[in-house]
């Protein structure tokens, strides 16, 4: 999947947000940049700005990471915010299994690691669904699917 992002200057950003607070839903988040600040990942519960050197690419750990690892890597919690300045645009490359495949951690880091799931299995169809239509922001959408007293063993 591919989404274009466009901010243009804005006169007011203090009381403007380029984009929510959220986290990508796939594996892997590639974003390409225009070079102009706006990106800011959350740290410690303290938003801290991306400062990305010219024509590099930035990396970011999406949702299915976090599900796939049983928890072990985090997925980025991160929004866009305006300036005044400049217009911001950048490019995100998400990517994910085929639609049908069941979402849920890795059976061999559980068996390795001798641990049981922290998240319900499901399709991946049904997380993207889930994902895009319940208007979940910041992380809510894995808070929803991790397990809860009950456990799950594959």
């Amino acid at each position: 999947m591919l989404v274009a992002n466009y901010y243009p200057r804005c006169p007011n950003p203090d009381v403007a947000l380029g984009l929510e607070p959220h986290s990508d839903q796939g594996l892997l988040t590639l974003l390409l940049h225009n070079e102009v600040s706006g990106l800011q990942i959350q740290h410690e519960r303290k938003w801290v700005n991306v400062n990305a050197f010219p024509n590099s690419v930035l990396v970011n750990i999406g949702d299915l990471l976090e599900v796939y690892s049983n928890g072990k890597y985090k997925s980025v919690l991160h929004r866009a915010v305006v300036n005044n300045q400049k217009t911001r645009i950048s490019i995100a490359m998400f990517n994910g299994p085929s639609l049908e495949t069941i979402v849920c951690p890795a059976p061999q880091l559980l068996q390795t690691q001798g641990c049981e799931t922290a998240y319900v299995p499901m399709k991946y169809k049904d997380f993207l669904f889930s994902q895009q239509n319940d208007h979940r922001t910041g992380k809510a959408m894995l808070k929803h699917i991790q397990k809860s007293e009950e456990k799950f063993t594959l």
